[in-house]
């Protein structure tokens, strides 16, 4: 119900900004959209957030066909997290199978674990994410084969304007965030939009990777930096 409420009360704010007569995005020669309703009206407008969405353009997320898909997630993301051990994996698998895009064999994600729409979250075979995992996938999340997530990692692909009055608006986009085979991400391990962890790479608890990591590195801190090679 909570989430709910803030949905509504997200609306009711970027209801009041369309209100303004300032569009957004075209002040700075930037990509950010201008007001893409045209003569369409509000209805037609809303209509179209989810395919800018996919297609990685600014949106606003109070679009009907996404407050749908949330409405989706978080069903499903309840049933599954309240399904634990010793409920039996052959009946918690196909739950995990309905929520996220694609599901290799023998994965294992602990409850609870918490995601955007799922829809766009890939995990290869034998991966396992630990407890209170946040992967938010408006752009794809895409996890290889055999990784290892500690407890309470986030994988964030969503990013805001850094203008306010955008910003309050809803404008955001999502970039897509990628882990390679073998990898290791430490507790609390934080990943941010658009960055890609190559394979057999080690992140350290807690660090903050703002950039692309190379393959077969350990890397720590926050920023998270190299600090040698895992190589031989």
């Amino acid at each position: 119900m909570a989430e709910k409420r803030k949905l509504t009360d997200a609306h009711r704010l970027r209801k009041r900004a369309y209100s303004t007569t300032e569009t957004p995005g075209t002040a700075g020669g930037d990509d950010r959209p201008g007001d893409p309703r045209g003569d369409r009206g509000r209805e037609g407008y809303m209509g179209e957030q989810k395919d800018r969405m996919l297609a990685g353009d600014w949106y606003l997320p109070d679009d009907p066909e996404l407050e749908a898909d949330t409405a989706r997630r978080l069903e499903l993301c309840a049933a599954y997290n309240t399904t634990s051990p010793p409920v039996p994996e052959e009946q918690r698998t196909p739950l995990l199978k309905r929520l996220l895009g694609s599901v290799g064999e023998d994965v294992r994600i602990r409850a609870p674990f918490h995601c955007d729409f799922g829809y766009h979250i890939s995990v290869g075979a034998g991966s396992f994410v630990n407890f209170g995992a946040v992967f938010l996938d408006p752009a794809p999340i895409t996890i290889g084969a055999h990784v290892q997530i500690g407890p309470n990692v986030q994988l964030l692909t969503a990013t805001h304007e850094l203008d306010t009055e955008r910003r309050r608006a809803g404008w955001e986009k999502a970039e897509p965030v990628t882990i390679g085979d073998n990898v290791w991400l430490g507790g609390g391990v934080i990943v941010c939009p658009g960055v890609t962890i190559g394979e057999n790479t080690v992140v350290g608890a807690g660090a903050v990777v703002t950039r692309d990591l190379p393959a077969g590195v350990l890397a720590v801190g926050n920023p998270a930096r190299i600090v040698r090679s895992l190589d031989g």
